[in-house]
């Protein structure tokens, strides 16, 4: 006994000395090291036993209860059966002893180790363990005790970790299964119990002119329903004790609904019960702010239903009141958390529905009092007073129910469907927080859906269903549209940041726009002509005050100035500006909604939409209103230059609908559509330069891009304002002033017009041959500089003027690649034409390549260029010319050339060799025999170059592009290694014949080490290509991979289960696990399983008895995913069984 206090009393010094701040790291590995030993000799738990009865020290007894946890979960199976008795016996004693005593953490973790206990004992040699907590719960002053014990039994083995075999967790989850019913009987007691205690139905308050209110509340909303009555009774008024006892029931219930199947073990009374609670959040008293007993509202009258908690004279202070809030906010939180448990299962068996129906019913009766009015609150005040968790909870809630369940209840007839919107309605607009908005919008966005896809599906009646939704819809339409608006929103819209970039790369108000517009267009897409007719008014109102701004320009000299300088004119203005700019997204939002089937219906709508957006980007370009000088250059510039762009943004939205104006009407009314398109590029070309602000600029360059490539004008080519664009890019001292984005911009619109087929015309009046020339002329004068380097023969680092050349190099090719990349989906004659003007730019990037070869910013905007010629052009160049652009490549990157690149992961050189390697992707993939003789060389570089330098490194891009180019050799070039004929294919017992078995083998062996390192990405993608291999030329069947690589696949991802270390691509693998084996599963079963089991380390001859024989002989897949999930949980739980434990006996 003595030696017994001096260890206690030396690891209580150990303890305090470890945890003092004094105490070095060296000394705390030594201390660790010295408690690590004792706990693992046996016998350690008598000594933590003792100290746990005999200490107040908090380190000591988490020390201890970690040894007990250590041994029950680790050592279990090696502890003699009379200790484990003993063990047994004692551990809920202490807890029964203790529990008041010591900290809450120290009691849930005792709990824990019990509970561990259990999970390996009970039923078998722990009969009692459950009925011992179901006891805890029914005796009332234990019950919080059983509460914490039943939470962590459903906690830890509902859903045990991996230290069990699966036969004892199907086995555990089972038992508990049979006691749901009893445990919820009882936590259904306990809920009704403590309501009805402390319900004050008795205490009726002063009558008050809104005692009424309660049986109002409930409207035409599920009158008669049976709960109507219950949930307006007044709330009850808990004790503290009793509150924390609820808490507990509820935290129970909500791990229980997390796991155990919707059935009727939850019955109507439970359902009810937590309903009553859930009034906790949302009755207005969780927050009132008093020092008082009772409290009154703005007007001096009693609030209804408050009750003086206590009257024994103490009265209670701020404080106290304010920690009552929380507390019974808290209770609401939990009770919501239940229900969205049971709510988020998608799952309902028929004889659940009734009750699911009842529970929206109820919960829906909570919507009501969260948003009615009262003479003290309006609905946002009162929603502001609410607790924050509550709110989320509930919009979760109702997220849930409108995306899971809407469809099976809207047809109900006990449900008031356009009631229930009534209520989002308010609910939503009248969230305190943007979030909270945002969520609520969410919702909507997922109800529009579902109308959508029902209207879709029952054309027949689509107008039935749409005019019992309308009235929501066109509420909906109206309030979204306010809200994304100054003049009705200023206060809240003023508060959203506009500058802070999200993880989307989008501002909070850019978000916010986005969301409201979403919600605006979806509206529309179920209500085009009120949608229209509801924004287009609007939006004339704000654009007769942009279009009236020309009156207030004074010029003086110079300089330009708006004469709006009162400071409420001034924010009047940026109101509406901003406003204007806002509407115009709209507008250019809705643009898909004016074309396809519906263009005839809407022609005329969108044609008025059209031509007002013509007439202000012409207006805002001749008045130049982003050059104005104004009273508040901070915020009224910035409103002009976003109202200019935004309208140049729409109109380009609606260039789908303008092409097809182009072939269905413009024969009708030419000239209306040629004034549509000439004033469109009238107002685009003089904002391309570069006094003006680049966000304009690039707003009037994508406008161009459009008409370009979607509309397609004959005529544009000759409009006097394009040849002006010509004349800026082409002018040899000009080319380098627009910034490099416009730029890239202006000329792509430009070749565009060239090379892009007009549609509504046959082949014979497409003028190629002018256009090619024109073409040609354009290309010559972009690449001007460019062609003359052609001569560099060799650079040097220290050469004057490389920076010059480099500054070429890397201002032309980009252009020229986007020129490419435009075109590469276009007719054979445009890319003819493209790759004749490109020739020569082609043969001098080619002659430059080896000289910059040092230099990998350079090589890499070259191979970039290379890339986009192979996937949009190989054709038109030959295939000798594309020949010698492969050799030249070949031989320039040597072994050490591709080590120093690749060496430098993330550097240009990187990229470089990744530009290489995609080059080699398209070539390889080339139909045809023209390519094939490179096939070797490829292979060679990729296996012998590449793969050594990459094979033991991280280097994930280039591995990435590498073994993507493995894949597509073998799946585009199967017959370079299997000769497989048509008969031999019929004779299914001829063998395949195999050249190149080398290389092949080679490859395979890459794969398979992949597979062995901690990358997950090239893991799901090697484990792919694969499957792709294989459902695509049966990779598994053929001879070799049979006989020699199947089994070491399969061991290989078989062992990557087993230690977790791709643990997200469990599916993945256990598929292609079973494709491996069903290509003949005779061979896995009789003897690839045994070979793996006898080579298992770790675990003995009868348990790998018993694992080949749980591992179930089936074929199909569930069944046999099955069996190699209980395979790798068993294994990984007998190694944990068997691993020896040093013993020794340490003294502290």
């Amino acid at each position: 006994m003595a030696s017994e206090e001096a260890s206690l009393r030396a690891l209580e010094n150990l303890m305090t000395e470890f945890f003092h701040s004094c105490t070095t790291n060296e000394r705390k590995r030594e201390i660790e090291e010295l408690l690590n030993n004792f706990a693992q000799q046996t016998g350690a738990w008598r000594h933590c036993l003792f100290f746990l009865s005999n200490t107040r020290n908090e380190y000591v007894m988490m020390y201890s209860l970690t040894v007990f946890e250590n041994l029950v979960n680790k050592m279990w199976i090696g502890v003699a059966s009379q200790d484990k008795m003993e063990i047994r016996s004692c551990l809920p004693k202490l807890l029964l002893a203790q529990h008041k005593s010591v900290p809450y953490f120290i009691r849930n973790k005792l709990c824990k180790v019990i509970v561990d206990i259990g999970r390996q004992d009970w039923p078998m040699f722990y009969h009692d363990f459950f009925t011992n907590t179901l006891q805890l719960i029914q005796t009332p002053a234990l019950a919080p005790l059983g509460l914490v014990m039943l939470k962590t039994t459903s906690e830890e083995l509902a859903c045990p970790r991996e230290d069990l075999s699966v036969a004892r967790k199907d086995e555990l989850r089972k038992l508990l299964l049979d006691q749901v019913p009893t445990v919820l009987g009882l936590l259904t007691g306990i809920l009704e119990t403590y309501w009805d205690k402390h319900s004050v139905i008795a205490s009726t308050p002063p009558p008050s002119p809104t005692s009424g209110e309660s049986v109002e509340l409930l409207g035409s909303l599920f009158q008669g329903s049976q709960y109507s009555k219950l949930l307006c009774q007044p709330m009850a008024a808990l004790d503290n004790e009793s509150h924390q006892l609820c808490c507990l029931v509820l935290e129970c219930l909500a791990h229980l609904f997390s796991w155990i199947p919707l059935s009727t073990s939850i019955t109507p009374t439970l359902l009810a019960s937590i309903f009553h609670f859930a009034r906790f959040g949302c009755d207005l008293r969780t927050k009132t702010k008093t020092s008082s007993f009772i409290s009154t509202s703005s007007n001096g009258q009693l609030n209804p239903g408050t009750v003086p908690p206590t009257s024994n004279g103490d009265g209670r202070n701020g404080q106290q009141s304010e920690s009552n809030k929380v507390d019974r906010a808290r209770l609401g939180v939990l009770a919501m958390t239940c229900v969205n448990e049971l709510v988020s299962k998608n799952c309902v068996p028929m004889d659940f529905e009734e009750y699911l129906l009842r529970m929206f019913q109820q919960t829906f009766f909570l919507l009501q009092r969260l948003t009615r009015e009262n003479n003290a609150h309006t609905v946002k005040s009162r929603l502001q007073e609410l607790d924050e968790s509550y709110l989320e909870k509930f919009t979760d809630f109702l997220r849930l129910f409108v995306s899971v369940h809407l469809r099976r209840i809207e047809s109900s007839p006990q449900f008031p469907i356009v009631e229930f919107l009534a209520l989002l309605f308010k609910y939503t607009f009248n969230q305190p927080t943007h979030e909270g908005y945002f969520a609520c919008l969410d919702i909507w966005s997922v109800f529009l859906d579902f109308l959508t896809t029902k209207i879709k599906s029952r054309l027949a009646d689509r107008e039935s269903v749409l005019n019992r939704y309308k009235d929501a819809l066109v509420l909906l339409f109206r309030e979204v549209l306010n809200r994304i608006q100054f003049r009705y929103n200023q206060a809240q819209l003023e508060e959203l940041d506009d500058e802070t970039l999200d993880d989307d790369q989008q501002t909070e108000w850019q978000r916010y726009l986005r969301q409201s517009l979403e919600v605006v267009a979806k509206v529309m897409e179920l209500l085009p002509s009120h949608a229209f007719s509801t924004l287009f008014p609007v939006l004339q109102e704000n654009l007769d005050v942009y279009l009236g701004l020309q009156q207030f320009i004074v010029t003086t000299g110079s300089s330009r100035r708006l004469n709006i300088t009162a400071e409420n004119d001034c924010r009047r203005l940026h109101c509406s500006l901003r406003d204007l700019s806002s509407l115009l997204q709209a507008v250019g939002r809705l643009a898909e909604h004016f074309i396809g089937e519906v263009f005839a219906a809407r022609f005329t709508d969108a044609l008025a939409v059209v031509e007002r957006l013509v007439e202000v980007t012409c207006y805002g370009s001749q008045t130049s209103l982003y050059d104005l000088e104004t009273a508040v250059p901070s915020v009224l510039k910035p409103d002009l230059i976003d109202v200019h762009a935004q309208a140049l943004a729409a109109l380009q939205a609606y260039s789908h609908w303008l092409t097809q104006c182009y072939s269905e009407v413009h024969s009708q009314n030419q000239r209306q559509f040629i004034n549509l398109i000439t004033s469109a590029v009238n107002a685009s070309s003089p904002l391309i330069t570069t006094k003006v602000p680049e966000k304009l600029l690039l707003s009037a360059c994508h406008l161009m891009v459009s008409i370009t490539s979607t509309v397609r004008p004959v005529f544009m080519v000759s409009l006097p304002a394009v040849q002006n664009i010509f004349n800026l890019i082409t002018t040899e001292n000009q080319t380098h002033t627009l910034p490099q984005e416009a730029r890239l911009l202006v000329c792509r619109a430009l070749s565009n017009m060239l090379l892009l087929p007009w549609p509504n015309l046959p082949e014979t009046e497409q003028q190629w041959q002018t256009r090619s020339s024109s073409h040609a002329n354009l290309l010559a004068a972009l690449t001007r500089q460019y062609r003359i380097l052609r001569g560099t023969v060799n650079i040097t680092s220290r050469q004057p003027g490389l920076d010059n050349m480099k500054a070429v190099i890397q201002q032309t090719l980009p252009v020229l690649r986007d020129i490419v990349d435009s075109i590469s989906s276009e007719s054979t004659k445009s890319r003819q034409i493209c790759y004749q003007s490109l020739q020569e730019s082609v043969q001098v990037s080619l002659n430059l390549f080896p000289v910059f070869i040092q230099q990998p910013d350079v090589t890499d905007e070259m191979l970039a260029f290379f890339l986009t010629l192979f996937q949009a052009l190989r054709v038109q160049m030959g295939v000798a010319f594309t020949g010698q652009i492969i050799h030249t490549f070949l031989s320039m990157f040597t072994r050490e050339q591709l080590a120093a690149s690749i060496l430098q992961e993330g550097s240009a050189g990187c990229r470089v060799v990744q530009k290489f390697l995609k080059i080699l992707q398209v070539v390889v993939q080339e139909p045809g025999q023209a390519f094939k003789p490179f096939l070797p060389s490829i292979l060679s570089l990729c296996m012998e170059q590449v793969y050594p330098v990459v094979a033991e490194r991280s280097s994930p891009d280039v591995k990435a592009e590498m073994f993507e180019l493995l894949y597509q050799i073998l799946h585009q070039n199967w017959r370079y290694f299997f000769k497989t004929s048509v008969l031999t294919s019929v004779q299914r017992g001829a063998e395949d014949t195999m050249e190149n078995e080398a290389q092949f083998t080679a490859a395979m062996q890459a794969f398979g080490q992949s597979f062995l390192q901690p990358d997950i990405h090239i893991f799901k993608q090697n484990l792919l290509y694969l499957e792709s291999l294989n459902s695509k030329h049966k990779l598994y069947h053929r001879k070799l991979f049979r006989t020699s690589m199947l089994f070491h696949f399969i061991n290989v991802l078989l062992q990557v289960l087993l230690h977790k270390s791709h643990d997200l691509l469990q599916e993945e693998i256990t598929l292609a696990i079973y494709n491996m084996a069903s290509v003949d599963f005779d061979a896995f079963y009789s003897v690839f399983m045994p070979e793996f089991l006898n080579g298992c380390q770790g675990v003995d001859t009868s348990q790998r008895a018993v694992l080949a024989r749980n591992f179930k002989l089936e074929q199909d897949l569930p069944s046999f995913t099955q069996s190699v999930q209980r395979l790798v949980n068993d294994l990984r739980y007998y190694r944990l069984c068997n691993s020896s434990l040093p013993t020794g006996t340490i003294k502290l």
